[in-house]
């Protein structure tokens, strides 16, 4: 029986990939969707279709009664937008500057052959099951960092996992898995945290003037999280994934196949120890009071250290990089070093192609106002039910994974949901943190299997490194096993603790 139902389910994301990938290129499917949000935008605006809410101003953190409208991308108002905001919705996407600094780094640390000796010298030490568990476990602590998780981790488990000789598609999903399904868990208190406590406070105080989301009121609850999702990722990656995944034969292995050479080893060791120098460079501008780098009061969270995140994960590559290659000839001089980083770049040529689309979309939708309608329309339908407690928690939390395959950014979402959900929630005495955990567990879950999450695209262009073949259907047929199974044992995971009465952090 449970041979068959295996079988069933690697048929069905069999189907799931191969239907995906025979659609249109992601390029050609970002452009047929643009076309579909300009059609639209104006059919909702000739049917004068609009939402009035009560909504948090991100930027104010005020809470203000808002009435938003359909915008249509086909009056002259909306014509002109789209004409003279090409440039700007591309250069500002997100996804787009983050990933080419980091590469910048990551790739001369590959080229120069320092991350290939660096896995070799792994495998020969590393006990291989706990690879897993700590590609997982890595994803889920870099969301302290934001979007570093994404330009690094990411292809970094697929490294990983190919230092190891199994298939670094499996890699790249354990990492995924653990960057963007389990966004809101950590050990830490992340960037997240204070924002969307920011806009939960807000929300709070149309029914209680003094009442105070604090940045720690979900920890207890985050922490316990990271393991579960720890557990989670591994036994889908190591059960579902890898299974059928099969047995990937990497061309370019053969030259580290019996370890590393002696010129090798000491190109590592001086490498290690320029990441160490680099590391505590950095360190003394964030860790003293009066640290360079730290923000107003002092904050490390609130700061430029955290702003320049990803520049400063691109110099911890790029210097170990550098010093690997010159030590093992690799790297001869100024102009290998030059060539290296615009070579490192070369790959990301078609996702910038497809960012290109993709942010032409993100930034069409939002101009419309679809997002908002949508969210806003569907809970005012969630409202209607009357249920309580833990019941409305756990529709609340399906709620949340479905508007997230529509509206990516979690912090403008909670900006929307937060001033309906939290005072209806306060109502029947569900206390606003307790609200906000299921918000994340709903924002999470779904991420990984959204093309409309910033990042998806280059997932699936980092999929494509392992075989052209790889599109979006490939990524999403990854995927969907760690979505489905995060929404569901997440959800009971925090049932079982709201029934029990467990504080969901400090202070509770």
């Amino acid at each position: 029986m449970k041979e068959r139902n295996e079988k069933k389910t690697v048929r069905m994301l069999n189907f799931i990939e191969n239907t995906g990938n025979k659609l249109p290129h992601p390029v050609t499917i970002f452009a047929l969707f643009i076309f579909a949000i300009i059609i639209l935008s104006h059919i909702f605006y000739l049917l004068e279709i609009s939402v009035t809410f009560e909504g948090v101003n991100s930027e104010t953190l005020k809470t203000e009664v808002l009435t938003v409208e359909a915008i249509s991308l086909l009056v002259p108002e909306g014509i002109a937008y789209m004409v003279s905001n090409v440039v700007t919705n591309f250069t500002s996407f997100v996804a787009l500057g983050p990933v080419l600094v980091a590469m910048i780094g990551v790739g001369v640390a590959e080229k120069s052959g320092y991350i290939g000796a660096l896995m070799t010298n792994t495998v020969t030490k590393a006990p291989k099951k706990f690879v897993t568990p700590i590609v997982v476990l890595m994803g889920i602590m870099s969301n302290v960092a934001a979007s570093v998780g994404y330009v690094v981790l990411v292809p970094l488990g697929a490294i990983i996992f190919l230092g190891f000789k199994r298939h670094p598609l499996a890699g790249l999903s354990a990492a995924f898995a653990g960057v963007s399904g389990g966004y809101s868990a950590n050990l830490i208190l992340g960037t997240n945290d204070p924002l969307l406590s920011g806009i939960s406070t807000e929300a709070a105080k149309i029914l209680n003037a003094e009442y105070i989301v604090h940045p720690t009121d979900n920890w207890f609850f985050m922490i316990a999280s990271t393991f579960l999702i720890v557990i989670i990722g591994t036994f889908i990656t190591d059960k579902i994934i890898e299974p059928r995944l099969g047995k990937y034969v990497d061309k370019d292995s053969e030259h580290h196949e019996n370890g590393i050479s002696p010129i090798e080893r000491k190109g590592l060791i001086y490498a290690n120890i320029s990441v160490l120098i680099t590391v505590i460079l950095i360190a003394l501008l964030v860790l003293p009071e009066n640290g360079v780098l730290r923000g107003d009061g002092g904050s490390i969270i609130q700061s430029p250290f955290m702003s320049g995140i990803i520049f400063m994960m691109m110099i911890i590559f790029l210097v170990p990089g550098i010093v690997y290659g010159f030590v093992t000839k690799s790297i001869k001089n100024d102009k290998d070093i030059a060539n290296l980083m615009g070579s490192s770049l070369e790959p990301m040529a078609g996702f910038i192609v497809l960012i290109f689309f993709a942010a032409q979309f993100v930034a069409f939708f939002n101009y419309t106002n679809l997002g908002t309608i949508l969210a806003v329309q569907g809970a005012n339908f969630l409202e209607t039910f009357n249920i309580q407690g833990t019941p409305l928690l756990i529709v609340f939390i399906f709620f949340t994974a479905l508007v997230n395959l529509f509206m990516a950014a979690d912090s403008a979402k909670w900006a929307i949901m937060a001033p309906v959900f939290i005072p209806m929630f306060m109502q029947v005495g569900i206390d606003p943190a307790v609200t906000q955990v299921a918000y994340r567990i709903g924002d999470s879950a779904t991420n990984i299997i959204s093309p409309l999450m910033p990042f998806f695209p280059l997932v699936v262009a980092f999929a494509q490194k392992y075989g052209k073949q790889n599109g979006v259907g490939t990524v999403i047929s990854l995927m969907l096993p760690y979505s489905i199974a995060i929404l569901l044992l997440w959800t009971i995971f925090f049932a079982i603790w709201y029934m029990l009465g467990i504080p969901v952090g400090p202070g509770l």
